[in-house]
């Protein structure tokens, strides 16, 4: 039908658009030497983990849903091998978001202590669990923990092993989930706190035993004050109350977007193996294709508060022409 055709045609758009955003996302960090420190690695291995799910995942999904009844006839191992990138690859990309999330809450709240060299140790420490969790929960079903690939039905999916899918999920997705609404929490909290103390500043007169003395030879002047407490109060935002801003604004769209894009398939993933629930398919399909157009939003939301990552795309396009 026509609306099978429109469907089929957004998804291949949805696909080909994913990868070319992120390719050039890692294009200009790799181009560019300012990009070469964080919290651009953490973006960099974000739009690694995308490109991967827009060149590997997304396409063979895409003949899946093509097929008759949705059924897998492109064997047992690539069976295996897109099931553990589809895995992989998702994970990586939702530990990404939340190792993001993390560094904008470390460097607003803990500024002294979170200087540039432990936050290239700890952006680096992040990426590594990163891709060893998302590599462990891939792997578990290849060693053995569940079946992926049933020749009878024709049925290629993720390991519908109760024990499984509880901790694939909520390793996953529900733990991770948990620290990013942890964090945008503090975050709001940590910026309402500093715009109510700007509030609260006020200009208070000096007292009587404050003098001013000039001495009648030398040209100096000799300033005394005792008791004197004085505060000063900008009539507009100060740069780190802007910087904060824009980062929990920025937080808070891209934990947003995770949010709704993953619930619905992972609610989904969780009950129907516990509850031997019968979800339609197309039901399914569409859950899982909302949770892939998450890699498409990544690179969108945080290149759009940075204004480096524009003139940079700029740059380089005016460079290739």
């Amino acid at each position: 039908s026509i609306f099978t055709v429109l469907i089929l045609t957004l998804l291949v758009l949805l696909t080909v658009a994913t990868f070319l955003w992120n390719l050039l996302v890692l294009a200009t960090i790799l181009r560019v030497k300012a990009f070469h420190r964080v919290p651009h690695n953490l973006v960099a291995s974000t739009a690694v983990s995308d490109v991967l799910v827009a060149a590997l995942v997304m396409p063979l999904s895409l003949v899946k849903e093509l097929s008759a009844g949705r059924r897998w006839r492109l064997g047992r191992e690539l069976c295996l091998v897109w099931v553990c990138f589809d895995v992989l690859c998702c994970t990586a990309s939702i530990w990404n978001v939340t190792a993001i999330a993390l560094d904008r809450y470390w460097s607003i709240t803990r500024q002294l202590q979170y200087t540039l060299l432990a936050r290239r140790r700890i952006s680096n420490v992040m990426i590594a669990l990163t891709w060893l969790l998302s590599a462990a929960i891939s792997l578990a079903p290849l060693l053995g923990w569940g079946e992926t690939y049933s020749p009878e039905q024709e049925r290629c999916q993720v390991s519908q092993d109760p024990s499984y899918t509880i901790v694939s999920t909520g390793g996953a997705f529900y733990l991770p989930l948990c620290v990013v609404l942890f964090v945008y929490w503090k975050i709001y909290k940590a910026s309402k706190f500093h715009m109510g103390g700007r509030k609260r500043n006020a200009v208070v007169p000096l007292p009587e035993a404050a003098q001013v003395k000039e001495a009648s030879q030398e040209p100096q002047m000799v300033f005394t004050a005792r008791r004197a407490a004085i505060t000063f109060q900008t009539d507009g935002e100060t740069w780190r109350e802007q910087k904060e801003k824009k980062a929990a604004l920025m937080v808070g769209i891209l934990i947003g977007v995770f949010v709704l894009c993953w619930i619905p398939f992972f609610i989904t993933e969780l009950i129907s193996p516990l509850c031997s629930c019968n979800i339609p398919p197309v039901w399914k399909s569409i859950f899982l294709w909302l949770g892939y157009s998450n890699s498409f939003f990544n690179p969108l939301i945080y290149t759009a508060f940075n204004k480096n990552y524009n003139n940079a795309f700029r740059n380089l396009f005016v460079k290739q022409r």
